[in-house]
């Protein structure tokens, strides 16, 4: 892939410096990015952008003639240049749909540019390119951004809200949640999370909690609905440990939202204790644990039910609820048993003068 990638770069720079004043065929260069590996961005930007600039500068006209003033063409490739002015003025300057998933996320990881007016050009053009460009294209871009952007150092509230407003688009809104049922790998997680943010999933978390490909996800979604709001990671924050030897840590900066969740606390626990996934029967679980008390008779039965898992995890915890409803049991007939021999400690309290004098006078 890397030697595909630099023949379809070196290709596509031969061809802008022949002089046309067409931009040069991209097929090539579509059809290389396009079967990258997101994951690694950082490392294939680094790869192109060192590529274009060693072609664009060889034979490069001398800086002393100046009557030769060639054209400058701007193309997608100019996301990646070394100069900040000429990214900016790529990002105000290109138009239509991003060709594919790649080059979108090179102009959405603008927002991240060390140049404040780079990052300026990008929240002003971001949402005209993600309306132009094929929601499937926003959506693996977006994906792999919403689960690193607690990572950018320079993204700020404006840039954002930006994403937020290009996440609650209809259609990129729908395809965002096909994209995290149907989806078998990624960080879907996460990406549940921070799209909690806004109310584009409100009316399908429940789905999402019964149809979602992913055990961590049908978890997150049911903890979600049970506890009736959805948390995100804001961020990070510095926390001394110990000042005295310079030791801390970086703790997470938790937000939540609200939801309004229409099925019943009983019908999500009988639901979700009859997940294939065991990492979904614990959360039901430990739900059981903790709403015991207002379960009422059924407790017992999900309990038992939870102590025959095959998992130790689940099992475990089913054990637990049993001894918990056991000492609630133990409890209630101890005070049961109290009130029954009240009316007798009562009257022996109040006639005790009496019973003392009785029991003199009969030696």
């Amino acid at each position: 892939m890397e030697d595909k990638v630099i023949s379809a770069v070196r290709e596509f720079a031969h061809s802008i410096k022949s002089g046309g004043k067409v931009v040069a065929d991209m097929s090539a260069l579509i059809d290389a990015t396009s079967q990258l590996s997101l994951s690694n961005f950082d490392y294939w930007e680094r790869l192109i952008r060192t590529e274009f600039s060693l072609v664009m500068r060889e034979d490069a006209p001398s800086k002393w003639k100046l009557w030769s003033k060639p054209t400058e063409i701007l193309t997608w490739l100019d996301l990646t240049s070394w100069d900040g002015y000429k990214r900016e003025k790529t990002l105000r300057t290109i138009s239509g749909a991003a060709p594919n998933t790649f080059f979108l996320s090179l102009a959405i990881r603008r927002l991240n540019d060390w140049v404040p007016q780079v990052r300026e050009a990008a929240r002003d053009k971001l949402l005209y390119l993600a309306k132009a460009t094929n929601p499937e294209y926003v959506v693996e871009a977006l994906c792999i951004v919403l689960s690193n952007w607690n990572s950018w150092g320079r993204i700020e509230v404006a840039d954002k809200e930006v994403l937020l407003q290009i996440i609650s688009e209809d259609k990129i809104a729908d395809a965002l949640g096909n994209k995290i049922i149907s989806s078998t790998s990624g960080p879907m997680t996460s990406l549940f999370s921070q799209l909690g943010r806004t109310s584009i999933l409100d009316d399908k978390v429940e789905k999402i909690a019964k149809c979602a490909m992913q055990p961590s996800l049908r978890a997150k979604a049911y903890r979600s609905l049970f506890d009736r709001k959805i948390t995100w990671i804001e961020g990070r924050k510095w926390v001394w440990t110990d000042i005295r030897y310079c030791e801390g840590r970086l703790r997470p900066v938790v937000s939540e939202r609200e939801i309004t969740v229409k099925a019943t606390l009983l019908d999500l626990v009988k639901i979700s204790a009859e997940d294939r996934s065991s990492v979904v029967r614990r959360v039901s679980a430990e739900i059981l644990i903790r709403e015991i008390e207002s379960l009422g008779g059924i407790a017992r039965n999900l309990a038992e039910q939870f102590s025959a898992d095959k998992s130790e995890a689940v099992a475990e915890r089913g054990r637990f609820a049993i001894k918990k409803l056991e000492e609630s049991e133990r409890a209630s007939a101890s005070l049961q048993a109290q009130s029954v021999g009240t009316p007798f400690r009562s009257f022996v309290t109040t006639r005790r003068p009496q019973l003392r004098a009785l029991y003199v006078s009969q030696g």
